[in-house]
């Protein structure tokens, strides 16, 4: 499944109205017709009351639609219209006037006040938001602004659907400013909108359904767009590697983890953790020797190259010490717990000069270590993955956190091709880019994996499957689906509070099991 922002649904519908011949109107009665069949799969009233707020554009079409048709189906109906019925034009004004010429239940907003609109949808059963769409760019203005305010305030008692888009939420962005619906439900067009899973958009949407309205998603190809995927159920078990049946530990490739420090012992463990139990044959941990005994009380089931060490930190000599030993690695994951450290710089230039062909994963410290010296990453030609949070994005571009999340899709898809890596950008909806311009968007996961060392499984995993075999984009596909899923499943036994790093490790090999691992 693709996702869409405003400008790519305007040419899609564009050319399906003038390329293929199927008029506006009809594509509104269609979006109209799937709502409706959407609200009542949905309710489980046996007879709702519903009230359809609608302005005079495109989407307040859908919404003339909607109540038309809900009324049509026994079901009492309200309209309620937010603008004067002589500003409505085109392809609206001709289902407002069938709607009016059948003389159905109307409240005009311009000839009542808000109290009276606020009695109107406190007498209601389910809210329809048919106000804005996808063409807000900017602040909701008056009244609209109130009137959103107002549908608010009933959040959890009601029960609000939002048509096409929450109104308020840009659809490229995500970005709300000053205020937007929060609906239970969004029912929205042909593909779901960038702004589901951007800024503000999560916050927002609720539930979200993308509906058939007949304009044929192979359009996206005929006119030439470049949309990013979702990462479906689908895609994310397909992703995983295949595992044959009768191979052995050699089979299933080596990771190293390649971290940890004094005060950050916990973090190459979960990685560790993490590959092994997604199916690696053979993990091998790389850390200072001062924490040599602790990680091994903790995790007896990976091997141990322990290094040289100054200050709790690696010491200068330790890339000296492993070098002859790279070549038997099939993936280097490095960062989980690395710290920051005076010599960090250098040793991870003189890694990136040792190593061969090697897959590598960089997160965490490695991240801000590596930030003065990306060329080395462009110049190594192998797959290199990052998987940066947004403040470690920042810092790599020496931007601010807010510049960062204001264009998430935009920076993510332009880093990947100027350094030629494979980037996860976390966050609450990751984002995978490409060296050649491709972008995923992960819409599974929530708070449940906003804790310290959920990174670090991601990272192991993602080694993990790097070392199966996968190609860099498949393995960062699985991983963060998995990883995504997981934290999801747990927290439905352990709360959203209680999900800890080893938890999402549990969750992740009982998916593998369910999907026949």
């Amino acid at each position: 499944m693709l996702a869409a922002g405003q400008k790519e649904m305007q040419k899609m519908d564009q050319y399906t109205m003038e390329k293929l011949g199927l008029p506006g109107i009809v594509l509104m009665e269609n979006a109209g017709a799937k709502v409706v069949e959407e609200v009542l799969a949905n309710s489980s009233l046996k007879n709702p009351r519903v009230v359809v707020i609608a302005e005079g554009g495109n989407n307040g079409g859908d919404g003339f639609v909607i109540a038309r048709r809900l009324y049509d189906l026994g079901i009492e109906t309200l309209l309620c219209l937010l603008v004067d019925p002589v500003r409505i034009k085109g392809d609206a004004k001709v289902h407002f006037d069938v709607y009016i010429n059948r003389k159905l239940p109307t409240f005009y907003l311009h000839e009542n006040t808000f109290e009276a609109l606020r009695d109107e949808i406190n007498h209601g059963d389910i809210i329809v938001d048919a106000i804005l769409g996808t063409g807000v760019n900017g602040p909701v203005r008056d009244p609209f602004d109130k009137v959103i305010s107002l549908i608010n305030e009933f959040a959890g008692k009601k029960t609000i659907i939002s048509v096409d888009i929450p109104s308020g939420v840009s659809s490229d962005t995500g970005k709300v400013e000053g205020c937007a619906v929060k609906a239970d439900r969004t029912i929205t067009f042909v593909f779901p909108k960038k702004g589901f899973f951007l800024l503000d958009g999560p916050q927002y949407v609720g539930e979200w359904k993308a509906v058939d309205i007949s304009v044929p998603p192979s359009v996206v190809k005929t006119i030439g767009l470049d949309l990013p995927k979702l990462i479906t159920e689908e895609l994310g078990s397909a992703s995983i590697p295949v595992r044959p049946k009768h191979g052995h530990k050699g089979t299933f490739g080596h990771v190293l983890v390649f971290g940890g420090s004094r005060n950050f012992v916990g973090a190459p463990i979960f990685a560790a953790k993490a590959a092994l139990y997604a199916g690696a044959g053979l993990v091998t941990l790389a850390v200072p020797e001062g924490i040599y005994p602790m990680a091994a009380a903790q995790n007896p089931e990976s091997l141990y190259l322990p290094l040289p060490e100054e200050d709790g930190f690696f010491g200068a000599e330790a890339i000296e010490t492993i070098s002859s030993q790279l070549a038997q690695f099939d993936c280097i994951a490095v960062g989980p717990g690395m710290g920051r450290f005076p010599g960090g710089e250098e040793m991870l230039k003189s890694l990136f000069s040792t190593l061969t062909d090697q897959s590598v994963v960089v997160d965490a410290d490695a991240l801000f270590l590596l930030r003065n010296n990306l060329d080395l990453v462009h110049q190594y030609q192998r797959n290199v993955i990052f998987t940066p949070h947004p403040g470690e994005m920042a810092r790599l571009l020496n931007e601010t956190v807010k510049d960062v999340e204001e264009n998430r899709l935009e920076i993510a898809s332009t880093f990947a091709k100027n350094y030629h890596v494979y980037l996860l950008l976390k966050g609450h909806r990751s984002i995978i880019a490409t060296p050649d311009g491709e972008i995923y968007i992960n819409p599974y996961g929530h708070d449940a994996l906003g804790k310290g060392g959920s990174g670090d499984v991601l990272t192991g995993l993602t080694a993990s499957f790097l070392a199966q075999g996968a190609t860099p984009l498949a393995a960062l596909i699985s991983a963060s689906y998995l990883h995504a899923r997981a934290g999801e499943a747990k927290a439905k036994t352990l709360s959203h509070y209680g999900v800890a790093p080893l938890d999402i490790i549990d969750g992740v090999k009982e998916l593998l099991c369910k999907l026949g691992g």
